[in-house]
């Protein structure tokens, strides 16, 4: 009665717990023993059932009723000792009262059901390490290894198997088992038997032994590998996953990686990231994972088993881990560029764009590593902004998981290598949340200081409206443009953009651009009727010899004609709509700057040393500039109705910095910066308030009395305004005064 719901709770309110345990003293007779044990079985499947049984001493009881003669009440007891075991403290309690010999002598019972409840209850009590000890010290172990080799008592060798795992987490265990061959049983048993319930479970077993280093090298001189590779050929999904995950966990061998290759382990593995189970696909991308990690001749073995398309479209899976492996393996395989092309051709941007959108930690962190290792290529690069992967991506610099933020930094660090994709993640507001990273201290990292740092080494022209410097090593090129001081949360837009406005009364952007345009295209020849003279041409319409010999009537030549034109007409007009796609916006050409630099590479590179270079190259700029210009006259020179009349002339809010004659200290520390990148004279550029900006240079002084050597440079700045030439030590009185109004 026991067994039915509705008496337990009655039996509860009864408390009849202790009652049955009082029946079960050796007083009693067998027969009582028998019921009162089956009792409890049905009552301790409840959790507070087992609570009071154990605070009764009943597992005391219980393990001296395993010496029973009577197998029924043997079994009554073992299944109740196996339901109370299922939490922590029952364990520890067999231990200490020497349950496990009866247990492991019920192993040679001649009853199957109290064998398997023998085995089920050690495969629990030996997630204990101090249980595998006790289990180890009574050759329980070489018990297990019997049954194992016993072919009669296959039915037990799925839960014997179990326990097995358990007990080979030990590493004394993996050398007693090794030394009494018990190690090659378990191996042959796996290769050979007939059911996949014992393969799989064996499977698990060299899983469990392969946690620690040594484990792995006696397992790895075993040939393991041989046997797990035969597993993966089996069709049964449970034990593919167990011999994906062995796999997985054997790859920490460095052998072991090569040797799976060498077996040919690696094709069927691929293969298996098609399997209609989700399980046997995540495992799958596990074992990949681990099997192509700084191992180059096992990432090219997955090319050649056309695994890089089965990979992406694992990227779309709804399994989290599967698609965080698969990242991972793809992480693997773009560190050869040889590899990257082949991925990128399978669409793998992307996917990896779409993956991005994940909610799942795991999967972002791995999938942003995917996309920093493609994002290596400037293709890569220009689909990652085709697709719309940057926009995701940036998002990401924001979360809140300390590893995928990192991650989005690091990623945002190599996609900033080229200008096109930098100005694109600074307009998605990459370069704001950076800066905000960068002043928190709980989530600044040295990823987002380098990603920060190379969105202004990418784009100077950011670097320079943001931060207001250029360092020497900063050396400005064709395409740069002085757009301003800006705000923090203010967003730039692009030079082509900036072209392309109507002239409106902001401050004017100056650039610079002395690259001469490139040789035009050739052009499609002009489709035209050919004379009959030409050479190696026919006219179109017949001579008056052929008409002599055929005579079309009107009706049928005016037709012919009008049909030919309409051809003709189509022919020319298909080539122009080509050409016409293809014309794309180029920054225009600054010849005055192309002569100045010529000039001054003639003129200022030949001087003997840095000193005169410097004071030259400024008395040049100012020349080109307006000249000096006194301190108490600024107001007289009219720079801004100058700059205004060239914005008039030309229409356009962009300026070539050429064709400023009269500048102001802006335009000038500008053209310097320029023309100084341009004959290796190494300067910075600082902009300061109200138009102002100048530039720095180190130079040394030679040490009187000693011809050749220097004394330790020192910083000047170079006045180009008042004084073309004159050098100021950085922070004198003077430095200051021409730096501030």
């Amino acid at each position: 009665m026991a067994s039915h719901n509705d008496v337990k709770k009655l039996l509860k309110k009864l408390d009849v717990i202790p009652s049955i345990l009082a029946r079960l003293a050796p007083a009693e007779d067998t027969l009582i023993h028998e019921f009162a044990s089956l009792c409890l079985a049905y009552l301790s499947v409840e959790y507070t059932s087992k609570v009071q049984i154990f605070e009764l001493d009943g597992l005391d009881t219980l393990i001296r009723l395993l010496s029973s003669p009577d197998p029924d009440v043997k079994k009554n007891s073992l299944e109740c000792i196996y339901q109370l075991v299922q939490d922590f403290p029952s364990r520890a309690a067999i231990r200490e009262l020497n349950g496990i010999p009866p247990l492991l002598e019920l192993l040679k019972s001649e009853y199957p059901v109290i064998q398997q409840l023998a085995l089920k209850t050690l495969a629990t009590i030996t997630h204990d390490a101090e249980t595998r000890l006790a289990h180890r010290e009574n050759q329980g172990f070489e018990q297990l290894i019997e049954i194992l080799g016993n072919n009669e008592l296959n039915d037990l060798h799925v839960e014997t198997l179990v326990v097995v795992s358990n007990c080979m987490e030990d590493m004394d265990t993996v050398q007693l088992i090794q030394q009494t061959g018990g190690l090659d049983k378990l191996l042959q048993l796996a290769e050979t038997s007939t059911l996949p319930e014992v393969q799989m479970n064996a499977a698990k077993a060299i899983t469990n032994t392969a946690q620690s280093n040594e484990n792995r090298k006696i397992l790895h001189e075993q040939e393991v590998e041989k046997t797990l590779v035969t597993l993966l050929r089996v069709a049964h999904d449970g034990l593919r996953t167990a011999a994906c995950q062995a796999i997985a966990i054997m790859c920490e061998n460095l052998a072991s990686k090569d040797e799976f290759r060498k077996l040919a382990g690696i094709q069927p593995i691929v293969q298996l990231l098609n399997s209609e189970n989700a399980e046997v696909k995540k495992a799958a991308a596990l074992a990949l994972s681990n099997l192509t990690n700084a191992n180059h001749l096992n990432a090219n073995a997955v090319i050649e088993a056309e695994g890089t398309e089965a990979l992406v479209q694992l990227l779309t899976d709804q399994m989290v881990g599967a698609v965080a492996y698969a990242a991972d393996v793809l992480t693997n395989m773009c560190t050869q560029e040889a590899l990257r092309s082949s991925i990128l051709a399978q669409g793998a941007m992307q996917a990896l764009t779409e993956a991005l959108c994940s909610t799942d930690s795991l999967v972002l962190s791995k999938v942003v590593l995917a996309v920093a290792a493609l994002a290596c290529d400037s293709d890569a690069r220009t689909e990652l902004r085709n697709v719309g992967g940057l926009v995701p991506l940036v998002k990401l610099l924001n979360s809140k998981n300390d590893e995928v933020r990192r991650n989005a930094c690091w990623a945002v660090l190599v996609c900033a290598s080229d200008e096109p994709t930098t100005i694109e993640m600074c307009r998605l507001g990459a370069l704001n949340i950076l800066q905000e990273i960068h002043l928190s201290t709980s989530r600044k990292n040295n990823f987002s200081e380098a990603a920060l740092q190379r969105l202004f080494d990418s784009n100077l022209s950011i670097k320079y409206s943001f931060t207001g410097c250029l360092s020497s090593s900063n050396k400005i090129t064709d395409g740069f443009y002085d757009y301003g001081k800006v705000k923090p949360d203010h967003k730039m837009i692009t030079l082509e953009e900036l072209y392309k406005q109507k002239v409106n009364q902001h401050r004017p952007v100056v650039f610079l651009n002395a690259k001469p345009p490139e040789p035009a295209l050739t052009e499609l020849p002009p489709v035209e009727n050919k004379s009959p003279d030409s050479p190696g041409g026919r006219s179109p319409t017949p001579s008056k010899n052929s008409n002599k010999d055929k005579t079309p009537s009107k009706g049928k030549s005016k037709g012919k004609k009008e049909e030919e034109k309409t051809k003709e007409e189509e022919e020319i007009k298909i080539p122009q709509e080509v050409i016409v796609e293809k014309k794309q916006w180029l920054l225009p050409y600054d010849p005055i700057f192309h002569s100045l630099i010529t000039n001054v590479t003639k003129s200022v590179l030949p001087l003997p040393n840095t000193k005169e270079q410097v004071v030259a190259l400024a008395v040049f700029v100012a020349e080109k500039m307006g000249g000096p210009v006194e301190r108490d006259r600024l107001h007289e020179f009219f720079w801004e109705l100058h700059v205004s009349e060239l914005k008039f002339q030309l229409q356009s809010n962009v300026i070539p910095i050429g064709q400023i004659k009269k500048g102001t200290f802006y335009h000038r520390a500008l053209l310097f910066k320029a023309l100084a990148d341009r004959i290796g004279i190494n300067c910075s550029l600082v902009r300061g308030e109200y138009n102002r900006a100048w530039n720095e240079v180190l130079l040394a002084d030679e040490v009187p009395k000693a011809p050749g050597k220097l004394f330790p440079p020192k910083a000047y700045a170079v006045d180009l305004m008042h004084s073309p030439g004159h050098l100021m030590k950085k922070n004198s009185p003077e430095a200051i005064q021409y730096q501030c109004i």
